[in-house]
């Protein structure tokens, strides 16, 4: 077990703590479920549409050696949490960000950036990309706010939801 691993499961930060999870895990379904609604309100979509896609994806995605997941806990409350899987040798996909609406504006989702951008690099990544919707402006100033740099332009989109992407060097070599 890593020594981050350690600090993870046993320290805590404001009383925010992070552990491994997987998006089966019991601790994560709360956020998911949220986040469900959330996306599905502000992309006109349906909750279980949404939840569905969530969870679309193959087995150990999210899982060491190349991915993992991270949950943010308060009082062995849910609170945060988010994931990254591998997308190319050198780059780490971040996916699955979210803070509890109960919980915002504490922090909690910088940390959790941190907390992940540190198990990222101990993995041998040098990089972290992701995308955020262009209808989520709280994720693009979190990563405005946080070192990540803003692709030019937007992605590709079938429909009139455009993908924002962004990039953060972690290690130069």
């Amino acid at each position: 077990m890593s020594t981050f691993r350690r600090k993870r499961q046993n320290g805590s930060v404001n009383g925010l703590r992070f552990v491994p999870a997987d998006t089966g895990d019991e601790l994560a379904q709360p956020l998911l479920a949220e986040l469900a609604v959330e996306y599905a309100t502000r992309y006109d979509s349906t909750e279980e549409w949404v939840a569905r896609w969530l969870r679309n994806h193959p087995a150990g995605t999210f899982s060491p050696p190349d991915g993992g997941m991270l949950i943010g806990l308060v009082d062995d409350q849910p609170v945060t949490g988010g994931a990254f899987c591998r997308f190319d040798d050198d780059t780490a996909e971040l996916k699955r960000i979210w803070t509890d609406s109960g919980s915002r504006r504490r922090g909690y989702a910088t940390k959790l950036l941190a907390a992940l951008e540190t198990e990222i690099a101990e993995r041998g990544y040098r990089r972290v990309y992701l995308t955020t919707g262009n209808r989520q402006p709280e994720a693009e100033a979190l990563y405005d706010n946080t070192g990540y740099a803003r692709l030019d332009e937007p992605l590709p989109s079938a429909g009139d939801v455009f993908p924002v992407a962004f990039v953060k060097v972690l290690s130069e070599v």
